[in-house]
C-alpha cells in the first residue's frame, strides 16, 4: 500500500497544484481586477468578462482599478435583480460558455461565509465574478473485512451541465440560497444516493477543504465542507434526481489511481485527498511532497479580500480612492 503511494508522489502534487492552478499562477498576474460590492471586495473579474460588462455602465462601472456594481444599487433584492437582469441578457447572447448551465439556482455573494449576503446570482454565473462558492461533500466508505478501507464513488449524468459523465465523490452539492450546510448535506445524500435516515444519523463532520481553480468558464474559488458516513457493508446507493449516472466501490488503492486519472472532476480532487490523508493512507512517510500536497488543499480563501490597506472607499460619484494599489486581493 504504502508503495503504491510512493510511485505516485509527483502526480499527487501536480495534481494539487492543478486544483490551484489560478491560485498558484494567475493570482498575481495583475490581469483581474476586484469586483467590489458596497465598498468591499467580493471578487475577480477577468478582462474577458469586463469587455462584456463594458455594456452595462449603469450596473456594472469598470474601473482602471477594479469592477464594482453600481453603488445607487442599495438593498439585496435591488442589487439581485439589476444583476440578474445583465446575465439573463448575457445568456441569451451565448456570450460565455457557463452561462449555459443556468440553473434558476441562486447562491448568495457575501463578503464573508457568516455575513450577511449583498446580493445573490445564478450558481453558474459566480465563476465569471470570481466569487467564493460553497459546498457540501460527504464521503461514503465501508471497512470492508477482506478489501480494506473502501470508498464510493459516482460517476456524474452525461446530461450534467458542468463535468459531464465525470467520476466524482460520493455525494456532493452546493450551498444554494435558503439552505444551511448540515442541512444540504442531508438533502443532497436523500436526492443523490438514497440514505435512508437510520444511516444518515450517522454523518460526522470533517472539516473542509478549499482551492482556486481556473478553466475556460472561469475563476472557481471554492471552499467544500466535508462529511464522512460509514455505510453497511451491503448497502447500495440508488440515485434519485437524475444527476449520477453509476456508484462505484474502490479499495483505497484503487480509489486513489482514480482520482489521479483524467476522468475525475479536477475541483473534487482536495476532498477525496484530504479522506486519504485524514485516514491514514497519504502520509509523510510515504509521500515527499506532504507538506505542500496539504497546503494546497486549504488555500486562504477567507482572508484573500480582507487586508485592511485594501478596502475600497467609494465616493459619491463612483470613484475609489486612488492611493489604493491595483491588487487582486
Amino acid at each position: 500500500m504504502a508503495g503504491t503511494v510512493a510511485e505516485s508522489t509527483s502526480r499527487l502534487l501536480q495534481l494539487a497544484k492543478k486544483c490551484n492552478c489560478f491560485y498558484l499562477s494567475g493570482f498575481h498576474s495583475g490581469e483581474c481586477r476586484a469586483f467590489v460590492v458596497d465598498g468591499q471586495q467580493v471578487g475577480l473579474v477577468r478582462p474577458d468578462v469586463m469587455k462584456e460588462l463594458l455594456n452595462y455602465p449603469q450596473v456594472f462601472q469598470v474601473q482602471p482599478e477594479y469592477v464594482q456594481l453600481n453603488p445607487a444599487f442599495r438593498d439585496y433584492a435591488e442589487r439581485s435583480e439589476r444583476v440578474d437582469q445583465v446575465l439573463r441578457e448575457l445568456k441569451a447572447g451565448g456570450k460565455f460558455i457557463t452561462l449555459r448551465g443556468w440553473r434558476e439556482e441562486y447562491y448568495d455573494v457575501r463578503t464573508q461565509f457568516n455575513t450577511q449576503p449583498l446580493f445573490k446570482m445564478d450558481r453558474s454565473a459566480t465563476c465569471l465574478f470570481g466569487i467564493r462558492k460553497y459546498g457540501v461533500d460527504i464521503n461514503g466508505y465501508v471497512m470492508d473485512p477482506v478489501k480494506g478501507l473502501s470508498i464510493w464513488l459516482q460517476k456524474r449524468s452525461p446530461t450534467k451541465q458542468t463535468w459531464p459523465s465525470y467520476w466524482d465523490n460520493f455525494v456532493s452539492g452546493g450551498l444554494s440560497v435558503g439552505f444551511g450546510i448540515h442541512e444540504t448535506a442531508i438533502k443532497e445524500a436523500g436526492e443523490e444516493a438514497g440514505i435512508p435516515k437510520n444511516i444518515i444519523s450517522k454523518l460526522k463532520s470533517a472539516g473542509c477543504v478549499s482551492l482556486f481553480f481556473e478553466c475556460d468558464r472561469g475563476l472557481f474559488p471554492n471552499t467544500e465542507f466535508i462529511y464522512d458516513l460509514e455505510l453497511p457493508p451491503d448497502f447500495v446507493p440508488k440515485n434519485g434526481d437524475g444527476e449520477v449516472e453509476t456508484f462505484e466501490l474502490l479499495p483505497v488503492r484503487e480509489c486513489l489511481e482514480r482520482v489521479l486519472s483524467p476522468s475525475f472532476k479536477t475541483t473534487s480532487v482536495p476532498v477525496a485527498l484530504d479522506f486519504m490523508i485524514r485516514h491514514g493512507y497519504i502520509t509523510p512517510e510515504n509521500e515527499p511532497n506532504f507538506i505542500q500536497v496539504v497546503e494546497l488543499l486549504h488555500v486562504p480563501l477567507q482572508t484573500m479580500f480582507n487586508h485592511p490597506q485594501r478596502k475600497y472607499k467609494i465616493t459619491a460619484n463612483g470613484g475609489a480612492n486612488d492611493a489604493i494599489d491595483r491588487v487582486l486581493f
